[in-house]
């Protein structure tokens, strides 16, 4: 019965072999290196032609090289806006269309100190004008491109940070929470256009990124100890929020399989945010 139904004429159910992104454009903030670079290098082996804008002129070149003839890179400071459209055009000279943008780019900011009570505002504006104020001009002028051709997919990359307090420094977490915010607004534009747009966040991911950011805390653990420990804060047993998981979830978003999704905030956390266990005592403490 089931093998029938989906043998019927005219459905088409792809594979994890198939090249979802087939003849598409993507340009991915932060694409240098981490979360950013594995998606590059996820979204290339489904066809598409990826466009790495990076601030790092160093790394992001070699990244570029790496992932072969399908990566071109562009040096793009997101708290700039005007290198942002410079890299929306670089897209549309070179490729003719902006089919996905992923604003990418982000920074975790100083752990220290960590009291609000002492929090530097002159970082907190820095950390607001690249995680936040970077993604609106990736949205912005997205959707200048994407608007006219009457199609496209728009990702942003949040975190559970912005979902619960406590998980991140304040100007990261204040930077985070508002990602999906903007993204909802958006959509409730861009839908009308027939662009979607929608955001991932993810759980603690060993990233170079977060990695530095916790090296700051045990100066004197190694880089593989500092990655069990974040791998230690999942909740799902047997499994481990890697850069991976994350770009899947982006195929999957800039994909066709997402058609009718838009204005989501698709958290990749293995259940971290859904719950919480209160710390009760023992019923035989009070035998």
């Amino acid at each position: 019965m089931i093998r029938s139904y989906l043998a019927r004429p005219g459905r088409s159910y792809s594979t994890d072999s198939a090249r979802r992104l087939e003849g598409k454009v993507a340009l991915i903030t932060g694409g240098a290196s981490g979360i950013g670079k594995t998606t590059a290098h996820e979204f290339i082996k489904h066809g598409a032609r990826v466009i790495i804008a990076d601030v790092d002129s160093q790394t992001g070149p070699q990244a570029a090289d790496e992932l072969g003839p399908a990566a071109h890179f562009v040096h793009c400071d997101v708290t700039a806006e005007a290198q942002v459209e410079n890299a929306v055009e670089i897209a549309m000279t070179r490729y003719g269309k902006l089919d996905i943008m992923y604003n990418n780019a982000g920074i975790t900011g100083p752990s220290f100190p960590p009291s609000i009570a002492d929090l530097d505002l002159n970082e907190f504006d820095k950390i607001m004008q690249i995680n936040a104020r970077g993604v609106v001009a990736g949205i912005k002028h997205a959707a200048r491109a994407m608007i006219p051709a009457g199609s496209g997919c728009i990702l942003c990359t949040s975190s559970i940070s912005g979902l619960m307090g406590g998980l991140g420094p304040h100007s990261y977490a204040a930077s985070k929470s508002t990602i999906p915010g903007i993204v909802k607004s958006a959509a409730s534009e861009l839908c009308g256009n027939g662009v979607r747009i929608n955001c991932i966040s993810p759980g603690p991911v060993p990233t170079p990124l977060s990695l530095d950011q916790i090296g700051l805390f045990y100066p004197g653990a190694s880089r593989e100890q500092l990655t069990e420990m974040v791998n230690g804060l999942g909740k799902l047993k047997g499994a481990k929020c890697e850069e991976i998981d994350v770009a899947k979830a982006a195929l999957f978003l800039a994909s066709d399989e997402a058609k009718y999704i838009t204005g989501h905030n698709l958290v990749v956390d293995g259940g971290l945010t859904c719950f919480t266990n209160l710390a009760l005592p023992p019923p035989r403490e009070f035998v």
